[in-house]
């Protein structure tokens, strides 16, 4: 599958800018993973694109939708760590890109409502101020601070430096991801 069939597929499931904007931060997060371990940078682009595909237009059937639409396509391995991006379905964690999906989702998502609540968003956003965040339980309170760490467990990653690599990645696209420092309006 390439980026714009991929592109494709979560337009046509998916209105919500705020659920877009989660998918392309996710898509950025496991490309830079991809790049620095290695590892396919499509292959993972695209699982972090479309692992919420189909949350919006079929709520009670996710992640079937879109992981049924990725194996007719052949999309076998992305559809798996879709299919397993959430630690109670029950589902085994085959490969690195598995973990690395349950690992960046939940965090990433965290990371963007930590910025979202500060006038500076991305800019200067420090590890420490995300974790003291998580252990808030009513910020952000639909995440789940348990996905996160055993995301991180899976992975094998300290979560302070995981938060680190994702604000990173996030602050060289907060421009587009319109988390950039809000301009006064004098």
């Amino acid at each position: 599958m390439t980026h714009e069939e991929a592109v494709e597929v979560l337009n046509s499931m998916t209105k919500s800018e705020s659920l877009l904007r989660h998918a392309r931060t996710v898509e950025l997060v496991m490309q830079a993973y991809a790049t620095k371990l290695g590892e396919d940078e499509n292959k993972w682009a695209i699982a972090g694109l479309l692992h919420d595909a189909d949350y919006e237009a079929y709520p009670d059937q996710h992640p079937n939708v879109i992981v049924n639409l990725l194996r007719e396509r052949g999309e076998e391995e992305v559809a798996h760590a879709i299919s397993a991006h959430y630690t109670h379905w029950g589902v085994s964690y085959d490969n690195l890109l598995d973990k690395a999906l349950i690992a960046c989702d939940e965090i990433t998502g965290f990371v963007v409502a930590c910025a979202q609540v500060r006038p500076d968003r991305l800019q200067g956003l420090e590890v420490k101020s995300v974790i003291k965040k998580l252990k808030q339980k009513s910020f952000a309170a639909s995440v789940d601070r348990e996905e996160v760490r055993k995301g991180a467990e899976l992975f094998r990653v300290d979560l302070a430096e995981h938060i680190g690599f994702i604000i990173q990645v996030l602050q060289q696209h907060q421009e587009e991801l319109a988390l950039q420092l809000q301009a006064s309006s004098t």
